[in-house]
C-alpha cells in the first residue's frame, strides 16, 4: 500500500467524520444519557465516536468485548483501525494535562512500539542461534558423535582436541559410526554401514518433523513467507503466528534440515520471528487489540527474520519493504531496523558458527572482476530466470496435485518417500551429502595453496607460487575434472528434488536450496571461464586478466552470482537481494556483476512468468491477496462486479424499523460479514454499515445484561427514538455506536480500475455502490479477487475462504 495515500485517506475520512457528526455533537450534552463521559468510548469504531454522545444501547454503560475484532479468514479494516489508533492517541495527548502519572502513562505509550521491536529483535536472535545449532550438530549427528562430549558437533569436537593438524572429515576425538561399532575405517563393510545409519538418521529426523507438525501446529509446515504476505496484507490466520507454532516450526526446522531434504532454514525464520512478533505484541495493548498496528510490529518482525537467517539487517528491512510488507509507514522502516539490528547483534554474540560471522558462508578474496566477465554473470542471470519459471511451473503444478489428489491424505508417508529418495541418492555424492550451507561455502570460496579439496586440485606451476599467496590459474587436475562431474551431477539432482520438496509437511524454506542450485552453476560456468581465459591467457582479451599474483577470474565470484541469480529467478526479488547478497559474502566489490545478474534474471523470469514462487503460491492457496504491482488494464464497471446482480434482493438492515427477531433472522439465514444500513425499504439511501461481528455482540450482551430487550424490541441505529414508541412497545435497542456512518462509496459507473486501486491504497475490505445516493450493492475484495481470475480464464471458485 502507497502510505502517503493512506495517510491522506485517514485525514480526509476523520475530516468527513467530523463533518457527519457535527450536528449531533453540537446536539447532545458531554455525557450521554447514563452520565458516562463520552471520552469512555475512545477505543470504540471513529464512526462512532463522531456521532454524539449515546450510548450502544441504554441498558449497558460500555461497548461490550469484542467490538470492533474480526473472526478467523477475515479482512480487517484498515481505515477503521488506524482511526481508532488516532483517537486513542488524541486521548492520551488530552489526558497529559491532567498530571505527572498521565504523562508517564504517555511516555509508556509512546516508547512501547520501540519496547516491543527490541524484544522481538531478540526472541529473533535468541531463536535463530538455537536453531542454527541444534541444526549443525544433528547433521553432523548422521555421520558420527564425538566421543568426549556428545553435545559438540564435528567442529567443535576437533577444536577441542589436540590435534596438530586439522583434517576436514574429522580428529581424533569426533567417531564415525563404523568406529563406534567396531568395523575398520576403509573398506566395503564401513561404507554400507555409514550408508545405513545416515539414511535410518535421515529418516528419523523427517518423520519426526512430520509428526511434530500433523499433532501439534499444521501452520508450522512449508516456508511461511506466503501466508506471511497474505497477513500483512489484512487478513486474519488464527494460530498461524501462535506460540506452539513458533515452538514445533524452530524444532521442526532443525529436524528437517538435518534430515538432508533439498530445503533450508533461512525461509522459515521470518515465520518464526514473525511468531515472536505476534506473541510479544500481546503484551501491549495498543498493539494486541489494533489489527493494524500489530502488523507494524510483524512487518518488523519479518525484517528481523532475514537479518538472522543471513546476517543482513540492513537486507532484512529492504526485504520486508519490497516483498513481503502491504503498509509499510515512516517509523515502521525505522523500527523495523532497529529491530533487524537487535536480532543480528544477539546471533552475534551467540557466534553460533564460531566464525566470528553470523552466516556460514563468508568470502574473504578481493580479486578484481573485469568488464569482459560482465557477459558470463549475465548469462547466469538469464539461467536462474529460466530456472526460477520452470521450477515455480514444475513446484505448482505438483503442489496442486497433492492437493486435489489422494496423495495430500497422507502427508507423513510422502515426507518419508522423498527423505528416503534423498538419502539414497544423495550419498554417494560428498555434494549432495553435505548440508547445503556448507556446500555453498565451499563453492564461494578461493582456493588456497594449503587447500587439499577437489576442487582446488589445479596443475600449476609451483615455482610461481607461494604458500602466502592465492594459487595462479593453471589447468584443472584430475580430482577437479571428477569434482565438475560430481557437481553436475549434484545439479540436475537438485534441480530435480527440490521441485518435490518445496510443498511438504515439515518446515521448509527455498532460499539455501535455490542459492545451492545458482552456486553450483556459477562455479562450473566459474571453472569453464577460468580455464577459457587461462588457455588464451596471450590474447589481448584476457592478456590482463592472468596478471601474476591471482587466478585469471575468480570461480568462487561466479559462485555467488549464479546464487544470487537462481534465488531473483524464484522470488523475483531485486534490491534487497542484491543488498542481502553482499552483506552475506561481505563482497561489496561485486555489487555490480550481482545487480546485473539479479535484474536479468527478473527480467527473463517475468518475460515467461509473471509471478515469484511466493506469489503462485499465494494464488495456489486462494489466500485474498489484493497485490499492489498487478495492472488491471480491463474496462469493466463496479456495477458489473457488484453484488447481487439486477435479479437479487439485497440483504439490509433498515434504520429503525427492524426488531431484535428480524436481525437476528438474517443473521442466521445468511452468512454475510457486515450489512448496509439504509433509511426504509421504499427509501432506500444509504446511512452505514454494520458489521455482522458486532451486530452478534451487541445483542448477545443486550439480551444477557437486561431483561427489557426482547425479540420484539425495535433495534434503532439513530440517535433518538421517536416519543410515542416507547409507551406500549418493548424497550428498543439503539445501536448506533457499532455503526459505521462513512462507508466508502463509489457510484455504479465507476471504472473498476479505479475501483481495484482504491482497495489497494486504502486496505478495503467492501465498498457500497451507490446511484443518485441510492443504494445498489456491495463490492468486496473476494469479489475483486474472482472478478480479475475470471477475467484471466481461472477459476473464480479458487478464493478459497470465507
Amino acid at each position: 500500500m502507497e502510505t502517503d495515500t493512506l495517510v491522506r485517506a485517514m485525514d480526509g475520512i476523520e475530516l468527513h467524520y467530523k463533518a457527519v457528526g457535527k450536528e449531533s455533537v453540537n446536539s447532545s450534552s458531554d455525557k450521554d444519557m447514563n452520565g458516562t463521559p463520552d471520552d469512555t468510548f475512545h477505543n470504540a469504531p471513529i464512526a462512532d465516536k463522531s456521532q454524539g454522545s449515546t450510548n450502544l444501547f441504554d441498558p449497558l454503560e460500555d461497548l461490550p468485548p469484542g467490538i470492533g475484532q474480526y473472526d478467523d479468514f477475515h479482512t480487517i479494516d484498515w481505515l477503521r483501525d488506524i482511526s481508532r489508533d488516532r483517537m486513542r492517541h488524541r486521548h492520551i495527548v488530552k489526558k497529559k494535562q491532567e498530571g505527572c502519572f498521565e504523562k508517564l502513562k504517555g511516555a509508556h505509550d509512546a516508547w512501547s512500539g520501540w519496547v516491543c521491536v527490541l524484544l522481538v529483535g531478540c526472541a529473533a536472535g535468541v531463536c535463530a542461534a538455537v536453531v542454527d545449532i541444534g541444526a549443525t550438530w544433528m547433521s553432523d549427528l548422521k555421520e558420527g558423535v564425538c566421543a568426549e562430549a556428545f553435545w559438540l558437533n564435528r567442529e567443535h569436537c576437533c577444536w577441542a582436541a589436540n590435534d596438530t593438524t586439522f583434517d576436514q572429515d574429522g580428529c581424533s576425538q569426533w567417531s564415525t559410526w563404523p568406529q563406534l561399532f567396531g568395523v575398520m575405517s576403509v573398506g566395503a563393510g564401513s561404507y554400507i554401514l555409514s550408508y545405513l545409519i545416515y539414511i535410518i538418521w535421515a529418516l528419523t529426523f523427517a518423520v519426526l518433523a512430520a509428526m511434530l507438525v500433523r499433532v501439534f501446529a499444521p501452520y508450522a509446515c512449508g516456508s511461511g513467507i506466503p501466508e506471511i504476505k497474505t497477513i500483512l496484507s489484512g487478513f486474519i490466520i488464527r494460530g498461524y503466528l501462535g506460540k506452539w507454532t513458533l515452538i514445533i516450526k524452530s524444532v521442526g526446522m532443525m529436524l528437517s534440515v538435518s534430515a538432508g531434504l533439498s530445503l533450508g532454514k533461512e525461509g522459515p525464520f521470518v515465520h518464526i520471528a514473525s511468531c515472536c512478533g505476534n506473541v510479544l505484541s500481546h503484551l501491549f495493548p495498543k498493539y494486541d487489540k489494533n489489527e493494524a498496528k500489530k502488523r507494524e510490529i510483524l512487518s518488523a518482525a519479518a525484517a528481523a527474520g532475514v537479518s538472522v537467517a543471513f546476517g543482513a539487517p540492513i537486507g532484512g528491512v529492504l526485504f520486508s519493504l519490497e516483498e513481503v510488507s502491504y503498509y509499510f509507514p515512516l517509523k515502521t522502516l525505522w523500527r523495523s531496523f532497529f529491530c533487524a539490528l537487535a536480532a543480528a547483534f544477539v546471533l552475534r554474540s551467540f557466534n553460533p558458527f564460531g566464525n566470528d560471522h553470523l552466516v556460514m558462508f563468508y568470502i574473504e578474496y578481493h580479486n578484481p572482476w573485469y568488464l569482459i566477465e560482465l557477459g558470463a554473470f549475465i548469462l547466469l542471470g538469464v539461467f536462474g530466470g529460466i530456472w526460477g519459471t520452470i521450477f515455480i511451473k514444475a513446484n505448482i503444478r505438483w503442489c496442486r496435485y497433492r492437493k486435489m489428489s489422494s496423495l495430500g491424505k497422507y502427508p507423513i508417508m510422502e515426507v518419508l518417500v522423498v527423505t528416503l529418495i534423498t538419502a539414497v541418492i544423495a550419498y554417494p555424492n560428498p555434494y549432495t551429502r553435505m548440508n547445503s550451507s556448507a556446500l555453498i561455502k565451499q563453492l564461494v570460496s578461493q582456493c588456497r595453496p594449503e587447500d587439499d579439496t577437489a576442487l582446488c586440485d589445479y596443475r600449476y606451476n609451483t615455482t610461481a607460487t607461494d604458500m602466502t599467496s592465492d594459487v595462479v590459474s593453471g589447468p584443472l587436475g584430475p580430482d577437479t575434472i571428477k569434482a565438475v562431474w560430481l557437481l553436475f551431477l549434484a545439479l540436475v539432482f537438485k534441480m530435480i528434488i527440490t521441485v518435490f520438496t518445496f510443498g511438504l509437511k515439515v518446515p521448509a524454506g527455498l532460499f539455501i536450496p535455490s542459492m545451492a542450485i545458482g552456486a553450483i552453476a556459477g562455479r562450473l560456468v566459474g571453472m569453464g571461464v577460468e580455464q577459457l581465459a587461462y588457455a588464451n591467457r596471450s590474447h589481448y582479451i584476457f592478456k590482463e586478466m592472468c596478471t601474476s599474483g591471482h587466478t585469471c577470474v575468480t570461480p568462487g565470484l561466479y559462485a555467488m552470482v549464479g546464487a544470487c541469480a537462481a534465488l531473483g529467478g524464484v522470488t523475483r526479488m531485486t534490491v534487497s537481494l542484491v543488498v542481502i547478497m553482499f552483506e552475506l559474502t561481505g563482497g561489496l566489490q561485486y555489487i555490480v556483476p550481482l545487480m546485473a545478474a539479479a535484474m536479468t534474471a527478473k527480467w527473463v523470469g517475468d518475460s515467461l512468468h509473471k509471478e515469484g514462487i511466493y506469489d503462485a503460491h499465494i494464488h495456489l492457496n486462494g489466500y485474498p491477496y489484493l497485490d499492489c504491482k498487478e495492472e488491471f488494464v480491463h474496462t469493466t464497471l463496479a456495477v458489473d462486479v457488484m453484488k447481487p446482480r439486477h435479479d437479487q434482493a439485497l440483504c439490509v438492515i433498515t434504520q429503525d424499523s427492524m426488531t431484535v427477531s428480524d436481525v437476528e433472522s438474517l443473521l442466521r439465514e445468511t452468512d454475510h460479514n457486515g450489512f448496509p444500513v439504509i433509511v426504509s425499504r421504499e427509501s432506500p439511501f444509504l446511512v452505514g454499515f454494520v458489521l455482522r461481528r458486532d451486530l452478534i455482540i451487541a445483542i448477545s450482551n443486550a439480551r444477557s445484561m437486561h431483561e427489557g430487550i426482547v425479540s420484539k424490541s425495535l433495534v434503532y441505529f439513530t440517535n433518538t427514538v421517536p416519543s410515542g414508541s416507547a409507551a406500549n412497545c418493548p424497550e428498543p435497542l439503539k445501536l448506533k455506536k457499532i455503526l459505521d456512518m462513512s462507508p466508502i462509496t463509489v457510484t455504479d459507473q465507476t471504472p473498476m480500475e479505479t475501483v481495484i486501486d482504491i482497495f489497494r491504497k486504502l486496505g478495503l475490505r467492501q465498498t457500497l455502490v451507490t446511484s443518485n445516493g441510492r443504494l445498489l450493492g456491495i463490492i468486496t475484495k473476494k469479489d475483486i479477487l474472482r472478478h480479475i481470475a475470471q477475467l484471466e480464464n481461472e477459476d473464480p471458485a479458487s478464493i478459497l475462504f470465507n
